[in-house]
């Protein structure tokens, strides 16, 4: 049996070496390049899914970005509003403090009316608090859209105040909170939410000393913001007591009139006399008087539209007040409807305090989710940097070997075979 032999052509070897060193040098490139940028997805083409998947990481990271950064403008917007409120707190404290002093007993007609326009002063810097602006000109307390000063007044021949806006709190979401509050909730008072009353005492006679008490009122649906016109008719004392029978004129809400009598029942001498307005079962206002009353005395018992319209009646009643005991009547009342004003502003300022901590929350979630998200990111497009340098080390030496081939490879010849 003859031997066979068999001869590998030289040219073959040589591109098959050729090409396995190319393959050798685009492997070790590619290596180094994801060492050098980190990621173990360059382009799109390394790893499709990969791909996708941190793109719609990225885009969501994007997204939550944007948000934090409205969100951040919102709180900056909540703070200043909830340091507004703040401030008007302060001022109608003050206005407060001044309300009792002009009441004092021993003041004359020219220091009430000194106090009065301490009291005009302080108005006016709490209009200018309640009316301040954002950083982009926008009412701070602007609700659902206001004019660009929305609480005016007061309207000529009225203490009435204005809100020129539209009442109501936005709502916020899971990512974004309401950046202006509701001022007419604020400073606005509703005679079916809220049932403040004022009462206003006409004298019927230069004798009479009568005075009321804070209006006191109850089932404000039955109520429905209607008024009171409550007149003395009989002055009754005997044996020690004193009560009084008057007559009862009501308007409803939607201009109604219907009158009826009334009376108190007999109290001890200088003691003060309840009295109570009832509608059907319901007693829907209470209050007391006091002093000395004469016939033909006239109190209107009308719902307060707002903070700074009590405000300006107190100015006017305690600037007009002719003795003590109708600066007394004034500063009762004043006091009353101050405190109601105070409690709204005071609400008010708390739920800005609770969106203040929804910012919070909402920044510390967003937070969570970015890191989830980055992580996500990471794990679809970031290299193992150990794992990386392991193959890169290894692709080196596997190069390094293809390189040596390579040289044995060229110095083949016919030369060296018959050798």
């Amino acid at each position: 049996m003859g031997d066979s032999y068999y001869r590998v052509s030289t040219a073959n070897l040589y591109d098959g070496t050729v090409r396995n060193l190319q393959a050798r040098q685009k492997s070790l490139a590619s290596l180094q390049e994801n060492l050098s940028t980190g990621k173990r997805v360059v382009r799109p083409s390394d790893d499709p899914v990969a791909a996708a998947q941190a793109e719609r990481a990225l885009t969501r990271l994007s997204r939550l970005q944007s948000e934090q950064r409205q969100l951040e403008v919102q709180r900056a917007n909540v703070a200043q509003a909830e340091s507004t409120l703040g401030d008007a707190i302060d001022l109608v404290q003050q206005i407060r403090e001044t309300v009792v002093a002009a009441g004092g007993g021993t003041l004359t007609q020219v220091d009430r009316q000194t106090y009065a326009s301490q009291l005009q002063s302080l108005q006016d810097q709490l209009k200018d608090v309640i009316n301040r602006k954002d950083a982009n000109g926008v009412p701070l307390l602007g609700a659902l859209g206001s004019a660009l000063e929305p609480f005016a007044g007061p309207l000529a021949g009225s203490p009435d105040y204005l809100y020129n806006g539209l009442a109501g709190q936005a709502s916020s979401t899971g990512d974004a909170v309401a950046s202006r509050l509701d001022g007419h909730a604020a400073l606005m008072f509703d005679p079916v939410r809220d049932g403040v009353y004022g009462a206003t005492l006409v004298r019927g006679d230069p004798s009479s000393s009568l005075l009321s008490s804070a209006i006191q009122t109850s089932h404000l649906q039955t109520l429905d913001g209607a008024s009171y016109a409550l007149q003395v008719t009989t002055v009754n004392t005997t044996g020690g007591t004193t009560s009084v029978d008057y007559t009862l004129t009501r308007t409803a809400h939607d201009g109604t009139v219907t009158t009826s009598t009334g009376s108190t029942a007999p109290v001890r001498d200088g003691q003060p006399m309840p009295v109570a307005i009832s509608e059907g079962a319901d007693t829907v206002m209470q209050f007391t008087l006091e002093g000395t009353p004469a016939i033909g005395d006239t109190l209107t018992l009308a719902p307060s539209t707002s903070l700074m319209g009590s405000v300006q009646d107190a100015i006017r009643g305690i600037a007009g007040a002719g003795d003590s005991a109708a600066a007394a009547q004034v500063t009762n009342q004043a006091l009353a409807q101050i405190d109601a004003g105070l409690q709204r502003l005071s609400s008010v300022r708390g739920y800005a305090g609770e969106l203040l901590n929804r910012v919070d929350r909402i920044s510390g979630a967003q937070e969570q989710r970015s890191i989830q998200l980055e992580a996500d990111r990471s794990r679809a497009e970031d290299l193992d940097m150990v794992q990386g340098l392991s193959d890169f080390q290894n692709a080196s030496v596997a190069y390094e070997a293809a390189l040596k081939s390579y040289a044995q490879v060229q110095r083949l010849s016919l030369f060296d075979y018959l050798g």
